[in-house]
């Protein structure tokens, strides 16, 4: 039986809110061991001057957790 754990981070792009998903998997799976799936909990943008400048994503991300 395995059991996971859930981290919440956020991630951002100047693209598009799939660049800061993709970004924020590829961060996670750099410090985190078996990565299993992720779910956005919140999308938002930044405007200057009218204009989107960044989009950021807020996602809980799941990983398995070690046996030592």
């Amino acid at each position: 039986m395995s059991v996971a754990k859930i981290t919440e981070i956020q991630a951002s792009s100047k693209k598009s809110f799939d660049d800061a998903m993709q970004a924020g998997i590829d961060r996670a799976n750099k410090t985190l061991r078996d990565v299993t799936g992720a779910w956005i909990k919140s999308q938002k943008v930044v405007v200057n001057n009218g204009k989107i400048t960044e989009y950021r994503v807020l996602m809980k991300v799941s990983f398995i957790l070690q046996d030592k």
